[in-house]
């Protein structure tokens, strides 16, 4: 069997990642045959608390491609799924500053169940992208090197 995984590159270009973690999400049954698929956008998705339950916010999931006229909505409020220790610990650390929680990847794990990996992540300045980029290129130089 195929393995999906769909990853959010952005977000390690964009986001120091300081912690991860692995998450359940509620999805409809359209929503997950179109993840199959990997008919995905993370663009500007993040994560929210909202009554003490966590939700990913702007995760575009492309309509199923068989579906019918009771084919789910592409951008709606999901819920993510964590036990209360983690729920407790993240949201205390999103109410420090800078803290913020983003979608890194959705997988099928081995029980083929759909989970979403967070990350509890802070903004990168300019000038860390611009070394980001750096790095990148001097890691691709040295590869390419190597390769003779």
């Amino acid at each position: 069997m195929k393995q999906t995984e769909l990853n959010n590159r952005q977000a390690y270009f964009n986001f120091h990642i300081e912690d991860k973690y692995e998450a359940g999400i509620v999805l409809l049954g359209t929503e997950v045959k179109s993840i199959r698929e990997g008919k995905v956008s993370f663009n500007d998705s993040f994560c929210m608390f909202d009554k003490g339950e966590l939700w990913v916010r702007g995760l575009f999931i492309n309509a199923y491609t068989h579906g019918n006229k009771n084919n789910h909505i592409e951008v709606h409020d999901r819920k993510l799924l964590l036990n209360k220790r983690e729920l407790e610990k993240l949201e205390g650390k999103v109410k420090e500053k800078g803290f913020s929680i983003i979608p890194l990847r959705i997988f099928f794990n081995e029980q083929r169940y759909a989970k979403v990996e967070i990350g509890l992540a802070k903004g990168k300045k300019e000038f860390d992208k611009r070394e980001t980029i750096k790095n990148r290129d001097v890691d691709k130089e040295i590869k390419r090197l190597l390769k003779r």
